[in-house]
């Protein structure tokens, strides 16, 4: 994990885009316990969506790497300089950057392949339950063999709507750089599901 994540490193927040969690942060830091409970509200579903992403859907990791996250940020908040960091972003960082270290350790850039679910019974409610699994799944394992910087951009641009300045923030890298990433990513997620549309359920048209 880089430095900077561990230091409360993102770039300033606008003056003009309010901070709401870093006011929960405060409040916590203050000694008001019911804040870290609204706080963990608000970020741990983004930072669980995040590292599944990164790690191909491993749901039990990605609920570590937000536990962690969570528990880092409870020891920043005492130091936590308002105006300095979006405390949104700083969590992001943090979660990114712990579920590419933890592939790492692992030695691997991917997810292991993982069936798709039986279907319990031919209803239709069950077969879309099943097509949509296996959009996921196949989803995560286009994701998981991206180069590890496109999957990081991709992942927080498109499926989690961030900003490219708040990527660039994130990684730690220009906007332009950001802008590159996802369109080489989104291009490389594009070649690898073009020959499964008709076994995924999508329609030809």
């Amino acid at each position: 994990m880089t430095q900077r994540a561990q230091t409360l490193g993102p770039a300033p927040a606008a003056a003009s885009d309010p901070d709401p969690e870093a006011a929960l942060l405060a409040r916590y830091a203050a000694g008001e316990a019911a804040a870290a409970r609204l706080l963990a509200e608000r970020l741990v579903p983004r930072l669980l969506s995040v590292a599944a992403r990164m790690l191909g859907g491993d749901r039990a990791e990605a609920e570590d790497i937000a536990q962690e996250t969570l528990l880092r940020l409870w020891r920043a908040a005492p130091g936590w300089r308002p105006g300095e960091a979006r405390v949104a972003t700083w969590a992001y960082r943090v979660a990114v950057n712990l579920a590419t270290d933890r592939l790492r350790r692992k030695g691997r850039s991917a997810a292991p392949l993982e069936a798709a679910p039986e279907p319990v019974d031919g209803r239709p409610g069950a077969l879309a339950g099943m097509v949509a699994a296996e959009r996921l799944a196949a989803l995560d394992r286009a994701l998981a063999a991206l180069p590890e910087r496109q999957r990081q951009a991709v992942v927080l641009r498109h499926i989690e709507g961030l900003s490219n300045p708040e990527i660039a923030a994130i990684l730690d890298v220009g906007v332009e750089a950001v802008e590159s990433l996802t369109a080489r990513g989104k291009r490389a997620l594009a070649q690898a599901l073009a020959g499964r549309r008709e076994d995924l359920g999508y329609d030809d048209d």
